[in-house]
């Protein structure tokens, strides 16, 4: 499963990179707002730390506006995938701006039905929103397993992208689900890393090799 992050933080991201664990970056005009900083100008940043999948997000709400953003959007730079909401209008835009080669991130799934139709609109990835879906009380992760089952049962080609994850729980449950890929708040990452256990056997071997004198 690849590894994204979910944050529009430059340094955030610079060091999820730096552990070599990081594919790609999913962000939006609201987490760019937080930074205080122009649109267009972190996600070109972040492209060029990342080197790999940026998801940028489209506002526009009809196809023929939609499809003008995309492919305004996507210009900025070979690794921008444009994200579009799962609405009729989005799938009439997704449709016609896949069939021009731009890369979509299908955003707002909440049912497998709604992934199988972005899918067979030309989505390169949809996003079942995980937190979002068990806030509401329903089972987050069935549809990301129900939707990688569809898509491996009729060779689909896209991937699903596990978001809205709250904690290190939710990245393992989606790699048992078989997601293709889980966007990671810059928190939920970092913690991933820790563990008490590995915490305190660090500190035991640092103790016990201070007793020995270096040659």
């Amino acid at each position: 499963m690849r590894i994204f992050m979910d944050t529009a933080n430059i340094e955030d991201i610079r060091r999820g990179v730096a552990m070599g664990v990081v594919d790609g970056v999913t962000t939006n005009p609201s987490l760019v707002a937080k930074e205080g900083i122009e649109y267009r100008d972190r996600v070109l940043e972040i492209c060029e730390v990342v080197q790999g999948p940026v998801s940028a997000e489209c506002i526009s709400e009809a196809a023929d506006d939609l499809v003008e953003e995309a492919r305004r959007i996507a210009a900025w730079n070979e690794h921008v995938v444009v994200k579009i909401p799962m609405t009729e209008a989005g799938l009439a835009a997704i449709k016609r701006v896949s069939a021009e080669g731009i890369k979509v991130n299908t955003t707002l799934i909440f049912s497998p039905n709604q992934a199988l139709l972005a899918a067979r609109a030309g989505a390169t990835y949809v996003s079942p929103f995980i937190g979002r879906l068990n806030d509401a009380g329903h089972d987050g992760m069935a549809v990301v397993r129900e939707s990688v089952q569809i898509f491996e049962a009729f060779h689909l080609p896209t991937q699903v992208l596990a978001a809205s994850i709250r904690l290190p729980r939710d990245v393992t449950d989606a790699a048992l689900a078989g997601s293709h890929v889980a966007t990671i708040p810059a928190n939920v990452l970092f913690e991933m890393v820790k563990h008490p256990l590995t915490d305190s056997g660090i500190e035991r071997f640092l103790a016990d090799a201070k007793k020995y004198t270096p040659v």
